[in-house]
């Protein structure tokens, strides 16, 4: 018997997670493909791919990267859920200087609610859950707790430890690491309809040379 997956990424995590691999290439990252990579495929099917995340304000190249990698995530039937940016008053103790700064809000709610909601809608069997933050253990409670026939998956971006609060309310654990990756990344160029609709950004090409893993 065949059951259903669902895979739910804390975007920001994910993101942070690979920038501090220092390997940009990876950052042009086919999300559903690495579902299908890391879920048992002789008896699960990935039916939905979850992308939470949000536009940071007032750069107008990260929004053009931001927007190619979203137009190649849609191609491939990931759906983003949007967040959004408020910008708070900060001051340096020492000089006195003050300024805006930008904070995220809204991802971890976004992230918790799409797995409630899809497990109320019956989209799934088992939940994969990408993110180190310890703040979704509430979601894991929440699944255990009230939903006694769906299962959850915590998985750890490359480089993070697994929080061990959302562990506790897990029924298994994946670890990604560079090579999940790397062999799943999107082409060049992401098509639909034979018409382009996501180009990678010159700042995630692989080095000269680089070939993925077999």
């Amino acid at each position: 018997m065949i059951t259903r997956s669902a895979m739910y990424i804390d975007g920001f995590n994910l993101y942070h997670s690979i920038d501090d691999l220092k390997i940009p290439h990876l950052k042009w990252l086919d999300l559903v493909k690495l579902g299908n990579l890391i879920i048992p495929k002789a008896t699960e099917k990935l039916v939905r791919t979850v992308y939470c995340t949000a536009y940071h304000p007032g750069d107008s190249q990260k929004r053009w990267r931001h927007d190619q990698y979203l137009n190649a995530l849609r191609v491939v039937g990931a759906t983003p859920v949007f967040g959004h940016y408020i910008h708070e008053p900060k001051k340096c103790n020492s000089c006195g200087d003050k300024w805006q700064q930008p904070n995220e809000k809204e991802t971890d709610i976004n992230l918790a609610l799409s797995i409630f909601n899809d497990a109320r809608l019956d989209v799934f069997d088992t939940a994969y859950l990408v993110t180190a933050d310890s703040d979704q253990a509430a979601t894991a409670k929440m699944l255990r707790e009230n939903f006694e026939n769906k299962k959850l998956v915590t998985v750890a971006p490359p480089g993070r430890n697994f929080s061990t609060h959302i562990l506790a309310n897990a029924s298994a654990r994946i670890a990604l690491n560079q090579e999940h990756l790397e062999r799943c990344l999107f082409s060049a160029m992401v098509f639909k309809e034979g018409q382009p609709a996501g180009r990678r950004p010159r700042e995630y090409e692989p080095p000269q040379g680089w070939t993925p893993p077999a």
